[in-house]
């Protein structure tokens, strides 16, 4: 938790006063505020609420990272090709990101938020009881609507369940479900699905819906929608200066962490050569430096957003193509790994800073558009990693990743610009 504390804190030191149009501002038209001015009256329990649905549905989302081989072995395909499921959920993910706002705009917000995360428990229990591929897939586009949708509206929702002053401390809370997710579902994952085996895993998964829709059910308010969604929007931000390189840049970045990070359990068992108990602890190391790894963004976008944006993804990239060559080395396999999970940290709030920065005036429009260029990255890095790993295995699938990074750090240093301006054509 401290850790989320300290990156909303970087984002206000970085993020200039701009009057009506500060980075936590929400630019919805105003209307009544869902909490009373007073912080007494904040709704916290509706916040948790949020970050319980956050941290259930990315959990679900990083497992396969840390049980594909025996979901492979199981269903009876390739561990390529058993990553494609993790492609299904990021393409619907994507697609739901883009429409979920417009296609909701008439509904009660808290029922579009209870919907989402019923959606994430039948994904679950589908996933545990798929018996082929294709009904672990359909399992999974669930996982992908639910995913995209309440991540997009969850930013939004935060804001009008706390009065605009402590909406900072609000968004922490709720990112801090994200940073739990990745120390606990990979090694967690690991661990259980070698004892329970990998379907007791995504029954877990499901009681922590269970759990997030019960105090969704009983701390969210009614939530009336707010403002006229357009798809329009969307475009208009993205024609703005910078906007369209930025998001390639964020494409390639991603896609590359995602190839390394799906393919990263095939390459502990067939490459480093370790057993499941060593492998559960390299995956724990990997979480825990990921999660300090906001610390080390926090510290740098201090200093130089254009250096932190270009800095983590060249030493992810290094790292990658350090990992395929080294062969069989457990310790040094481990560190390299961790240093990887460090760097990654920092990405997500470099990219942040950089969007309240570039879009001061369209926030949610740029952070929807970041959302949906994510989970495009992840499709990308899960399936053409898929299709390299059947071809050259796991270190063919970390030198692409590595290539992919220098080539967004390359991009980022060309155009790129430390100081954005605030122009709204």
């Amino acid at each position: 938790m401290s850790e989320a504390l300290q990156s909303a804190s970087t984002l206000d030191a970085i993020e200039p006063d701009r009057g009506p149009h500060r980075a936590f501002k929400d630019d919805i038209p105003a209307a009544p505020t869902t909490a009373a001015p007073g912080s007494q009256n904040a709704l916290w329990g509706a916040v948790i609420s949020m970050m319980l649905g956050v941290f259930g549905l990315v959990t679900a989302e990083f497992l396969p990272a840390s049980l594909l081989t025996p979901m492979a072995r199981d269903l009876g395909v390739t561990e390529g090709v058993a990553g494609q499921a993790v492609t299904a959920t990021a393409t619907v993910a994507l697609i739901t990101s883009l429409l979920v706002v417009t296609v909701t705009r008439r509904l009660d917000r808290r029922l579009v938020l209870l919907a989402f995360s019923i959606l994430l428990i039948a994904s679950n229990l589908l996933v545990a009881s798929a018996s082929s591929l294709p009904s672990l897939i359909v399992g999974r586009v669930l996982l992908g609507v639910a995913l995209g949708g309440f991540w997009t509206m969850s930013a939004a929702t935060v804001m009008r369940l706390v009065p605009e002053a402590l909406v900072p401390r609000a968004l922490s809370i709720l990112f801090s479900g994200v940073s739990a997710a990745t120390v606990f579902a990979a090694p967690v994952g690991s661990y259980v699905g070698d004892i329970a085996g990998w379907r007791s895993v995504f029954v877990m998964a499901a009681g922590l819906g269970a759990l997030a829709l019960v105090v969704q059910f009983a701390t969210l308010p009614r939530l009336e929608p707010r403002g006229h969604a357009r798809l329009r929007t969307l475009f208009d931000v993205l024609m703005r200066p910078q906007i369209g390189l930025g998001m390639v840049a964020v494409t390639l970045v991603f896609t590359g962490h995602f190839a390394f990070f799906t393919y990263i359990r095939p390459f502990l068992e067939t490459v480093t050569g370790v057993g499941v108990s060593t492998m559960s602890a390299i995956l724990l190391g990997f979480g825990i430096a990921n999660f300090l790894g906001t610390f080390l963004g926090g510290f740098l976008l201090e200093r130089s957003l254009r250096l932190t944006l270009a800095a983590m993804p060249l030493a992810m990239g290094v790292l990658g193509l350090v990992l395929a060559g080294l062969g069989s080395a457990p310790a040094v396999d481990a560190v390299l790994i961790a240093l990887w999970g460090l760097a990654f940290g920092a990405v997500p709030v470099a990219w942040t800073a950089w969007i309240t920065r570039a879009v001061p005036d369209e926030t949610e429009s740029g952070t929807a558009l970041i959302v949906a260029v994510i989970q495009l990255a992840i499709a990308l890095g899960a399936a053409g990693g898929g299709t390299i790993f059947d071809v050259s295995g796991a270190s063919g699938v970390f030198v692409a990743a590595g290539l992919v990074l220098l080539l967004a750090v390359v991009l980022i240093l060309a155009g790129i610009r430390s100081r954005l301006t605030t122009a709204t054509a």
